[in-house]
């Protein structure tokens, strides 16, 4: 057996593991919705960057770093700037009114602010966006088994998904919490220490680069690059679902501002980790017809055992903690905002609890079979970003801070936007038009029509919700 695969068998079972521990206090749909409202700073710190430091952080970002240089670090880093703005803004004043209101959802707080059509229409959208999102938290899971193992990539994602359903259908985030803790640790000393050594090394940010002038600049050859991931990651890091529902298990708004800001903190620090391990493969694998494999590849060969086996399960955490997140979003989606909202508005706590358990495997196993057909981590991961930013971001940030926007004003901003990054994209071919991304005219398209219906409406503005 590959030394590599007992670390990892080890690793999982593990997780698992304390997972099951934790569900065992799991009595309420509000213990797997919100942990009970008991998460302290240090959790839900431990919980988001868990969640955030994902595939798409790392091997993703890497895979950029390897194709296009330094200029990688804005992938996480619009990441770590929305996270400050949710930290500082969003988040607190979200999460006074679900402690007021009882929200387990942010789907609870659109049909608070607007109405049940804006909660069932956001909720069918992101549906079929995260689950382009579940997808491509397998997808490098499977590259990694792959490696080790050799099997076939739809083998490797169900092995994966197995491993985040076991642990996340039992308890919620009440499990999720704990084990992201643990994931957390392990991360961080796998990425640091493959981090430290490459620096000590080989340190590419150092080195000339002939063949390409712009790779350790910031920005990189191409600025559009940079501006594409900023326009569509910090917002959705402002009004992720996911990341919000978490904010809501804090016990107190000092847990929000602390922990969150902690979170993005780590996040712009993190950020050069992956851009600068993908710009150390990019020498030592010059040919590599997949960028995304420029991570795996360098910690299982160029890598020393005990520092590329510590960075494989580093890798395997990150993975694996953000798509338990992502199956947190898609279990309260379409338990509360679609089941109990227009299926079963008296169902029990003891059936949602079911519901959420039966919810978190289907949608897991769809997540596998889509991994297995997409073809990267970044295609899947920026289908679900743009669905996210295009959609909710300015009807959640208008709606919280503004009284005139109306259950009609977001429906129109909704469907507007999300229609205009539809056309961008076909008639582009996913390019963009005048250098700008179909989801920057999808959100230009937002604030423009919030703002023309904000200003045209006849209604008297209502009192803050």
């Amino acid at each position: 057996m590959s030394p590599y695969l007992s670390i990892l068998l080890v690793y999982s079972l593990f997780l698992v593991l304390i997972g099951w521990w934790a569900s065992r206090s799991v009595r309420s749909a509000g213990d797997f919705f919100v942990a009970g409202r008991q998460l302290g700073p240090g959790l839900l710190f431990a919980t988001l960057l868990a969640a955030n430091i994902g595939a798409g952080s790392t091997v993703g970002a890497a895979g950029i770093g390897y194709a296009h240089g330094f200029s990688a670090w804005w992938w996480v880093g619009s990441a770590g700037i929305g996270s400050l703005v949710q930290g500082l803004f969003v988040g607190p004043k979200l999460w006074a009114l679900a402690k007021e209101k009882g929200f387990y959802t942010v789907g609870d707080y659109l049909e608070y602010r607007y109405s049940r059509t804006v909660r069932g229409l956001i909720a069918l959208l992101l549906w079929v966006g995260t689950l382009a999102l579940l997808a491509g938290q397998l997808i490098p899971l499977a590259w990694i088994l792959n490696l080790v193992l050799g099997i076939p990539k739809y083998a490797a994602c169900l092995l994966g998904g197995l491993v985040v359903i076991a642990y996340f259908a039992a308890g919620g985030l009440k499990s999720a919490a704990r084990v992201n803790a643990v994931q957390l640790i392990v991360k961080m000393a796998g990425f640091l220490s493959a981090f430290g050594l490459i620096l000590w090394t080989t340190n590419p940010l150092t080195r000339a680069w002939p063949e390409q002038p712009d790779f350790t600049s910031w920005f990189g050859e191409e600025p559009g690059r940079v501006w594409a991931f900023f326009i569509v990651l910090m917002p959705s890091f402002i009004v992720s679902p996911g990341l919000l529902q978490k904010i809501y298990g804090a016990r107190d708004i000092g847990a929000v501002r602390t922990g969150v800001c902690l979170n993005a903190t780590a996040l712009l620090l993190f950020a050069c980790i992956p851009a600068t391990l993908g710009m150390t493969a990019r020498p030592l694998f010059p040919d590599l017809e997949n960028p995304d494999l420029a991570l795996p590849r360098l910690l299982i060969e160029a890598l020393p055992f005990w520092v590329g086996g510590l960075t494989l399960a580093a890798v395997f955490s990150a993975e694996v903690s953000t798509a338990d997140a992502v199956l947190f979003m898609l279990t309260t989606s379409l338990s509360k905002d679609l089941y109990q909202t227009f299926i079963d508005p008296q169902a029990s706590e003891t059936r949602m609890l079911r519901v959420n358990r039966i919810t978190a495997v289907a949608a897991g196993l769809i997540g596998v079979a889509l991994a297995a057909v997409l073809p990267s981590i970044i295609a899947a991961l920026t289908i679900f970003y743009s669905i996210l930013s295009v959609a909710l971001f300015v009807p959640l940030v208008a709606g919280l801070y503004f009284t005139r926007p109306t259950a009609l004003h977001a429906i129109v901003t909704i469907t507007g936007a999300v229609g205009a990054m539809l056309v961008v994209y076909l008639l582009t071919g996913g390019k963009g038009y005048a250098g700008l991304s179909p989801a920057t005219w999808g959100i230009g398209m937002a604030i423009g029509l919030m703002i023309g219906c904000m200003v045209t409406s006849s209604r008297s503005p209502t009192t803050p919700s």
